[in-house]
């Protein structure tokens, strides 16, 4: 008996690994948007850099040398030293770990909480999403940098307090993207066939509801990286961030003072230029990642 093309293809195509299908959607990624291809793996060569930091860096980031005191970038030291002579590529590269547990610690958490309150407000609706959203829109009527410095100086610089301060401005942001998202999956037929069938509010809301709305949340997750990153240097550099002797971008910025301005120019134009291209980076992944995952913007 013959058999139905068109059947044989699905049968081929249920039959394809999950691998092979990952590789073609990075493949197809890649080809439709070079730009956040590239953008990918420079924070792919971020990320590793910052793992294999101690295997990689020159020098001890920590170690004073006074005998090198502001050396101007040689084959000794590739990037220069700075006012106490630390190599500067060394702390560039140590640094690049405060900004990615800073940056990831952050967006992950505010994403999350961000998500579960959004998806909560929607699904509950009525008072609940009322009183959610009034405290959203206290909020959201201060900027992210006043709101992190006012939660950095009452909690404290220690690196967790500077990760809760740069993330609680965060989550109204993501909550109130990922509940407009909500809304409309709260009036699918599986979730009226979930509560008819008697689950709790809870399982509906994990298992039915949060599913649903990744595709915005891993949006919402880049697009904060880069957000946070710059949140973190901007407090190191006004002195509420992380200290001495830690490496970070924005401490380097702010020990290159105005009178090593023209002195020392390297230690102000390195971490610049590191904090600006992981911004940039971020910022232009979570672009195309949202151009890839928006149904919308998909189909255009």
């Amino acid at each position: 008996m013959a058999v139905n093309p068109a059947i044989e293809r699905v049968t081929d195509l249920e039959e394809v690994p999950r691998r092979s299908r990952g590789q073609a959607a990075v493949a197809d990624f890649c080809r439709r948007r070079p730009l956040g291809a590239i953008a990918a793996a420079a924070i792919l060569l971020m990320v590793a850099v910052a793992l294999a930091a101690p295997l990689i860096a020159p020098y001890d980031p920590v170690a004073v040398n006074f005998g090198a005191m502001l050396d101007a970038p040689s084959a000794a030291h590739w990037l220069g030293t700075d006012s106490f002579g630390r190599d500067v590529l060394s702390r560039l590269i140590h640094g690049s770990r405060t900004a990615l547990l800073v940056g990831f610690g952050s967006s992950i958490l505010s994403a999350t909480l961000g998500a579960l309150l959004g998806v909560a407000s929607a699904y509950f609706g009525g008072r609940v999403d009322l009183y959610l959203q009034r405290v959203m829109d206290i909020f959201l009527s201060f900027p992210l940098i006043i709101l992190a410095l006012a939660l950095v100086t009452i909690l404290g610089n220690a690196l967790p307090n500077l990760i809760t301060a740069i993330m609680i401005p965060m989550i109204p942001r993501c909550a109130l993207v990922i509940r407009s998202s909500a809304l409309s999956i709260r009036e699918m037929p599986y979730v009226d066939a979930a509560r008819a069938a008697g689950f709790g509010h809870g399982r509906i809301i994990l298992r039915h509801m949060l599913p649903n709305v990744m595709a915005p949340y891993l949006i919402m997750v880049t697009a904060f990286l880069g957000q946070a990153i710059l949140l973190e240097a901007s407090l190191s550099f006004l002195g509420l961030g992380v200290q001495e002797p830690i490496p970070a971008w924005g401490l380097m910025l702010r020990g290159a003072a105005v009178e090593f301005a023209e002195a020392a120019p390297w230690m102000a134009i390195f971490p610049g230029l590191a904090i600006s291209l992981a911004v940039f980076a971020f910022n232009l992944f979570g672009d195309s990642l949202r151009d890839a995952l928006d149904p919308r913007l998909r189909t255009q």
